[in-house]
């Protein structure tokens, strides 16, 4: 039964157009927002303006139309499987939720605080730790299917992982930025970090939920249930990257003045997240070869603790510290990192594949 399972588990096909380039559609946006910040600024204080109990209405809306897509694919029924692939659960566990976000800190605090000193503010570089703490304490995206599909990663397992994690982080996120925030000493908004979770992560999740519900109890006759609902989320993924490449120009439509007066700036926020990244990777895929786990566990294992759901911390990063601030920034630098990363680990881990058990 689980392998029939698992050509159904995940969504179809490898890397997508828009997918592959998203750094190069991220960068263009970059460009853009900084041109239009310029240029009109009096319309990006308006949308600033629009807000709702501290939440942003226009970022609100851009967020959701990220996140929902993917919580479409969150299958709480896979959660059955979870005793199926232990070791590689275990390990993505561990590193996502006990390691990860603390590392990230580390980091954090090593660059800004220590071997940047002398060109990044205090104050600023409080504000990018932040945008770092986020990022670190937000595993695991839709993208990580398709990383899974490019190593040929076991997609019952993914989908395990992947719903597991999102139960996760409606209860540990929130404390864990909590906490972290407290301990380099930047203050916590409690409710408005409440808040962040239930828009962004909660409402999100249930109507997920519910819309994969319908749409398996509407399937066409004949047609397979988790066919549906990829063709469902094939058709609205478009507005997804869409939602993500307008964030990013509202986001440097503030941000613009800064990157003007230091293109720097952006290379130096980007060293912490390749450490952290490679470096993560390095943990979890070690692991997973030491434990013996079969490659096509260990390679989503270790691509799912690398992989920042880094639409949550824009979302998060703007509710707590504003459009224009560092936080923001830094999440943003995250996007524009996270897939020539992720490609090139991928790339390594096919490589690798001999030294691993099969299924």
């Amino acid at each position: 039964m689980y392998e029939q399972n698992q050509e159904a588990a995940a969504p179809e096909g490898g890397i997508g157009f828009f997918e592959k380039w998203l750094s190069v559609w991220v960068a263009l946006c970059i460009m853009t927002g900084i041109a239009l910040g310029s240029l009109l600024p009096d319309l990006f204080v308006f949308l600033a303006g629009l807000k709702l109990a501290s939440v942003n209405l226009v970022v609100a809306v851009l967020i959701w139309g990220m996140v929902y897509p993917m919580m479409v694919n969150v299958d709480f029924a896979s959660l059955r499987h979870i005793g199926d692939r232990p070791k590689g659960l275990l390990i993505t566990i561990i590193v996502n939720w006990l390691i990860k976000p603390f590392t990230m800190v580390a980091l954090g605090i090593l660059f800004f605080e220590m071997l940047f000193v002398d060109l990044i503010a205090p104050e600023d570089a409080q504000q990018y730790i932040a945008g770092l703490i986020l990022l670190g304490a937000a595993p695991c995206t839709a993208m990580v299917f398709v990383w899974s599909q490019l190593t040929r990663g076991d997609p019952t397992y993914t989908l395990v992982q992947v719903s597991l994690n999102d139960v996760i982080m409606v209860f540990a996120f929130a404390p864990i930025v909590a906490l972290l925030l407290g301990v380099t000493n930047i203050a916590v908004p409690w409710e408005t970090l409440i808040l962040s979770v239930g828009l962004y992560v909660v409402i999100p999740l249930v109507a997920g939920a519910l819309t994969r519900k319908w749409l398996i109890g509407h399937a066409a006759q004949g047609e397979d249930s988790e066919a549906a609902v990829t063709r469902f989320t094939s058709s609205i993924k478009p507005f997804s990257v869409l939602a993500l490449l307008a964030t990013v120009v509202l986001l440097f439509g503030f941000q613009g003045h800064i990157i003007l007066d230091r293109p720097v700036l952006i290379a130096l926020i980007a060293v912490p997240l390749l450490v952290q990244s490679y470096g993560i990777f390095v943990i979890a895929y070690g692991a997973a070869y030491l434990w013996r786990v079969p490659f096509n566990v260990a390679a989503p294992c270790a691509l799912i603790g690398t992989s920042n759901f880094f639409e949550l911390a824009v979302a998060v990063a703007i509710s707590l510290f504003g459009l224009n601030s560092g936080a923001a920034l830094t999440t943003v630098v995250g996007v524009l990192v996270e897939v020539p990363v992720m490609l090139s680990l991928v790339a390594f881990a096919n490589r690798t594949r001999s030294y691993f058990p099969t299924a």
